[in-house]
């Protein structure tokens, strides 16, 4: 346990037993996925599972924390998974290389997780899997737009029916109030207003992709320091809400 001394010191030995014995799972390993990964394993999770499709592209150095010109082309998951077994040898991470959505939640929650975070950047697997942990009484934590923000100061956390201001989180209380969701979803948002000037229509980025699933969406600005924020924020909620910290 000495490399979770200093985590020890602050919390105590019975909540760090008992996030050890936790299952977290992660859907989405862009940066913010990847930031919450990274934090959840420093914390002493001991049962992590990863839910992305995506390989890492040149495109994700500047945000994403396990995109280094020797990752290019590696799955998200398998590169994250190999930074949490170097942080923790002891958790045990499940690596699917899964588009998520209501057709394969049976294979990435086969096990019960006590807390989800949702980083996923599409809206309607978002809409499924918000729906879906809410119907089944699972703890979620949901990432909304990360970016086109850069000022730290703006971002929150809060229940979904306290956002306002992001666009995304606009749209999901729309459609989850169709399904008679209005609220007991954790959200980490930023009441900045987006950048729209550094947006770009799809197909204006030379980016290679394996997999394409829906309709194409645009290229977004992203300033690391605000999507590594969104990440540790989640990561925060999820730990503190396992051990009511």
């Amino acid at each position: 346990m000495e490399r979770f001394s200093r985590l020890i010191q602050l919390i105590g030995e019975d909540k760090l037993s008992h996030l050890a014995g936790s299952r977290a799972a992660i859907v989405g390993l862009g940066a913010v996925g990847g930031f919450a990964a990274e934090a959840l394993a420093r914390c002493g999770i001991g049962h992590i599972t990863l839910a992305d499709f995506d390989v890492i592209a040149v495109t994700n150095i500047n945000r994403h924390i396990g995109a280094l010109d020797w990752t290019v082309g590696r799955a998200k998951v398998d590169v994250i998974k190999e930074r949490i077994t170097g942080i923790n040898p002891s958790c045990t991470v499940d690596a699917l290389r899964v588009f998520a959505h209501r057709d394969t939640f049976p294979e990435i929650f086969r096990e019960r997780p006590d807390i989800i975070i949702d980083a996923i950047d599409s809206l309607g697997p978002k809409i499924e899997l918000l729906a879906w942990a809410v119907e089944n009484s699972i703890d979620i934590i949901s990432s909304m737009g990360a970016a086109l923000r850069t000022d730290p100061s703006r971002i929150k956390t809060a229940d979904i029916s306290g956002t306002d201001v992001c666009p995304l989180a606009r749209n999901l209380r729309k459609y989850l109030r169709r399904r008679g969701i209005e609220s007991g979803i954790t959200c980490v948002y930023s009441d900045e207003v987006p950048a729209k000037s550094a947006l770009r229509p799809p197909g204006s980025e030379a980016e290679k992709e394996d997999f394409v699933r829906g309709r194409e969406r645009n290229i977004l600005g992203s300033y690391p320091v605000i999507t590594a924020i969104f990440g540790l924020l989640a990561a925060d909620a999820a730990v503190k809400k396992l051990i009511k910290l």
